[in-house]
């Protein structure tokens, strides 16, 4: 018996086709009953692409007027053609080239099995794709009376394109999947197409292939398990106070505002990358934001309502529960935006009771939006309006659907061939989980946000930004201030960081630190997987000039290790009294961590 067929026959034995097959017919039809075979495009992915038509109608146009340059192209890709197609000849055997190179240099590591390097088909196949996509950047990059926006909203349409075209993500072209149809007779199709249906389940109707299996978590079960309770809870937020675990504890508590796009337990995951849980443990009275999940019933709340009744309000209870003359604040992506609005705030009522500002991943300078950037113009915009005014607010998964097509071959492609074509279990992976685990977003308050922030970029601008009657100053902001940015984050570019940071008037201290927008942050002590850069020789405000980016790299100071311990340490430098365990006044108590606004789920 041959190795496959010993494979074949042992899979098999292993693989209950009759229970696969019921479980398969029981999905069918809690589709048919739920959504009567109405399953249809999300309606942001129509708004997109018919957004990208328009924009590849506006290009023929203006190719049109210069042929010559296209023509051009046209032959160049051609002349390239002619050779992959002259080496997979040569490849067969049909031909002899007397300096053969083997295939295109690539860095697709889709790429990685060994076949694509071997068998000549598929090598064909391979640099047939990487070709295409090498001349359309070319083009693309070519392309005269373009503005640099409608640059990268075509490179975002053309890349999505290309990459659901590629040879790795069609079942008779992977290699791997092929083995797999002959390892298990086809066993691993059928338990892909039960996958497939299981998302469109668990998505209402929608494909969103899933990144990780979201049946191994429970928020306050296994993530966000950390002790402590709900104190205080308006239309927006509930704050959090953990219980202490020192016989001390700080002068000075934490008051953190995590981003309102997603649920706050990014920052307390699990106990071994729980930065609340080290921030406690290391003596500090640490509260949180947990912000509601909003239904259309908060249509009509505003970016203000989100200060007033988010990080003010907070604010104000911390001070009043713990006593403390002062606090650290924390903002983390767009909490971090809004605790710029806050401070700003503050400062121009000669409020000075926050001691210290800490941003984690946050732009308060708009320049330079990231991937973020492709989808915001007034036409994508106002489109975006008619949709969250009919339904009174986004959908976050919409958002969350939106952030992985930024980086398909990384967040799309990969977990759509685990999981339809190679019919693999879906993995649990915390960060994944709350990654997928959105929140909606009020109408007024997005569409103010996305317009004021991203496209006007008003925040830097002074008195451009009025809220609660007062126009915003960032530069009126003396506080001292911690940024924290990270080498790999598409969403927030630590250069754009960098770019706001003179803005403000104050002492500043500015922290690189490697991985992207979650791993960056979520760095615990002890941990020697990524490492940070500092730069003692910029600490004001008045440093940080524009252009210099550069050079606060090439003169910094690589650390190794994680940040957490640094940070500490500059949170320290600014107070480091000793007073008694703050016990939390069981007056206050309305319920155990996490509290019931994080468990609502989409």
């Amino acid at each position: 018996m041959s190795q496959a067929l010993k494979k074949s026959t042992v899979e098999i034995e292993t693989f209950d086709l009759q229970a696969t097959l019921l479980e398969i017919q029981q999905l069918l039809v809690k589709l048919g009953e739920k959504y009567q075979n109405q399953l249809t495009l999300m309606p942001t992915e129509i708004l997109q692409w018919t957004h990208g038509l328009e924009l590849f109608n506006k290009i023929s146009l203006q190719q049109s007027k210069d042929p010559q340059t296209l023509f051009q192209e046209q032959l160049d890709f051609i002349s390239d053609l002619q050779s992959v197609y002259l080496k997979f000849m040569h490849a067969c055997g049909a031909i002899h080239l007397p300096s053969h190179t083997e295939s295109l240099p690539d860095r697709h590591k889709q790429f990685a099995h060994q076949s694509w390097h071997t068998n000549p088909y598929l090598q064909f196949l391979k640099n047939l794709h990487i070709l295409t996509v090498n001349h359309a950047h070319r083009w693309l990059h070519s392309l005269q009376g373009i503005n640099h926006k409608t640059k990268e909203q075509l490179h975002f349409y053309v890349n999505n394109f290309l990459d659901s075209l590629a040879p790795t993500n069609q079942i008779w072209t992977n290699p791997e999947v092929m083995e797999s149809i002959f390892e298990t007779n086809g066993a691993n199709l059928i338990r892909g197409f039960r996958n497939y249906l299981d998302d469109l389940v668990l998505n209402n109707g929608q494909l969103n292939v899933r990144l990780t299996d979201v049946r191994a978590f429970s928020v306050g079960h296994n993530l966000a398990i950390t002790p402590g309770k709900v104190i205080f809870q308006n239309d927006l937020i509930q704050l959090i106070q953990y219980l202490p675990t020192t016989e001390q504890v700080q002068d000075k508590p934490i008051l953190i505002t995590p981003p309102f796009i997603n649920k706050y337990y990014v920052l307390d995951l699990s106990p071994n990358n729980s930065l609340v849980k080290w921030l406690v443990n290391q003596g500090f009275t640490v509260y949180i934001i947990s912000w509601i999940n909003p239904g259309k019933e908060l249509a009509e709340k505003t970016f203000e309502n989100y200060m007033q009744e988010g990080p003010l309000a907070a604010l104000d209870v911390v001070m009043n529960s713990s006593k403390a003359p002062s606090v650290h604040m924390v903002g983390y992506c767009i909490g971090g935006t809004i605790l710029a609005c806050t401070l700003a705030y503050l400062r121009s009522k000669q409020d000075k009771r926050v001691l210290s500002a800490t941003f984690l991943m946050s732009l308060i300078d708009f320049s330079e939006p990231g991937e973020m950037g492709v989808f915001l113009d007034n036409t994508q915009l106002d489109s975006l309006d008619k949709l969250m005014q009919e339904h009174g607010y986004l959908n976050g998964r919409l958002l969350d659907m939106t952030f992985n097509l930024l980086r398909p071959n990384d967040l799309v492609w990969p977990y759509f061939i685990n999981s339809y074509l190679l019919g693999k279990d879906i993995k649990p992976f915390d960060i994944l989980y709350w990654n997928a685990d959105s929140a909606n977003l009020p109408y007024k308050m997005y569409s103010y946000y996305l317009r004021n922030m991203y496209l006007q970029n008003n925040l830097i601008k002074p008195g451009a930004i009025t809220l609660a009657g007062v126009p915003l100053n960032l530069a009126m902001i003396d506080t001292p201030t911690f940024f924290l940015t990270a080498e790999s984050d598409h969403i927030t570019l630590w250069k754009a960081v960098y770019k706001g940071l003179n803005r403000l008037s104050g002492p500043v201290k500015l922290v690189l630190t490697e991985s992207g927008h979650v791993r960056g942050v979520l760095n615990p002590e002890g941990d020697t997987k990524y490492n940070f850069t500092t730069n003692d020789q910029f600490n004001k405000s008045s440093d940080f000039v524009h252009g210099k980016a550069a050079e606060w790299l090439e003169t910094g100071c690589k650390n190794k290790g994680s940040w957490w311990p640094y940070w500490r340490d500059w949170l320290l430098q600014h107070d480091n009294n000793l007073v008694p365990t703050r016990n939390i006044d069981a007056a206050r108590v309305i319920e155990d961590a996490p509290g019931s606004y994080v468990q609502k789920r989409i």
